[in-house]
């Protein structure tokens, strides 16, 4: 073989030798790739390649998928363990349409509940062919800006209570959420709570442009001593929260939801806990959840 031809050959087996170790790298250090050939197999390969081998052949390129599930659960999990308390989380990238869930339990609405029901009066009111009341108006600021409970129950009650918004809540694609005698203790999980933002911030929603519209200029007005959670993960936010002690347990459900700006990428985000000792040891965990979430996609 002649010195040009050797040297051909030696540079064919190390470009194999490095695409080989790059694979096997981005299996061990990623977990959640599941490649096409095996790092064992990929590593034989090219260990076996003769160094005559035709410097045209190069190993075949392998598939790689990742399970973004998995991918959230690794980045959050850590956080939830030191905390002692439960939490789930839901993150969509709007652009992208990747997303990723963190936990199935069901969880109390508390506060949350109020952007579900404004969405249900917006689609009473458009299947009536009429706008808000100026009394719903003000009543609807209030339940969302200042998360004014005696404005949320009128609105209930406008809705026809837990039966208007499970039924609302079948046209907006919400297949988790069950009302309860209360609002603040509707049941739902974090899936859910993402679809709800999808039907608010989306384009494919039974809700009309302008009723869009007018939720998410409610929801980017939150007062300045409510503007915690998901806002943590990001700029250009519109949000709700929810907080409720139990009184079996004397322990806090907090809950958080809305829109965020991160690097350009535009996130939905929804993070649903419970089993804290305090409100403020749920606000911080709620918000490090979020920045986990938005940063895992």
């Amino acid at each position: 073989m002649s010195p040009r031809h050797r040297a051909r050959a030696r540079r064919s087996v190390v470009c194999a030798a490095v695409a080989a170790a790059a694979l096997v790298t981005g299996s061990v250090a990623a977990g959640a790739y599941s490649l096409g050939r095996s790092p064992d197999a990929a590593s034989r390969a090219v260990s076996s390649a003769p160094p005559s081998e035709s410097p045209s052949r190069t190993p075949e390129a392998a598939e790689v998928t990742v399970d973004l599930d998995t991918v959230l659960a690794a980045a959050v999990e850590p956080v939830v363990a030191r905390s002692g308390a439960s939490l789930s989380v839901a993150v969509l990238d709007t652009k992208s349409g990747e997303s990723a869930v963190y936990g199935e339990k069901t969880y109390d609405t508390a506060s949350i509940v109020k952007v579900d029901i404004l969405a249900a009066l917006l689609l009473a009111a458009q299947d009536a062919g009429r706008s808000l009341t100026a009394e719903e108006k003000t009543q609807a600021a209030a339940m969302i800006r200042l998360s004014d409970n005696t404005a949320a129950t009128a609105l209930w009650q406008t809705i026809g209570g837990a039966r208007g918004l499970d039924a609302a809540n079948e046209r907006l694609g919400l297949t988790e959420t069950a009302g309860a005698g209360a609002w603040g203790l509707t049941q739902t999980t974090a899936r859910d709570q993402l679809a709800l933002l999808q039907a608010v911030f989306g384009t494919n929603s039974v809700l009309s442009e302008a009723s869009r519209t007018y939720l998410q200029t409610l929801m980017e007005q939150i007062s300045t001593d409510q503007d915690w959670g998901v806002s943590a993960a990001g700029s250009g936010w519109a949000l709700k929260n929810g907080w409720m002690p139990r009184t079996a347990t004397g322990l806090w459900d907090v809950n958080s939801i809305g829109r965020v700006s991160v690097d350009g990428r535009v996130c939905l985000v929804a993070v649903l806990s419970d089993g804290h000792a305090t409100k403020e040891a749920g606000i911080a965990l709620v918000e490090a959840a979020a920045r986990k979430a938005v940063s895992s996609l």
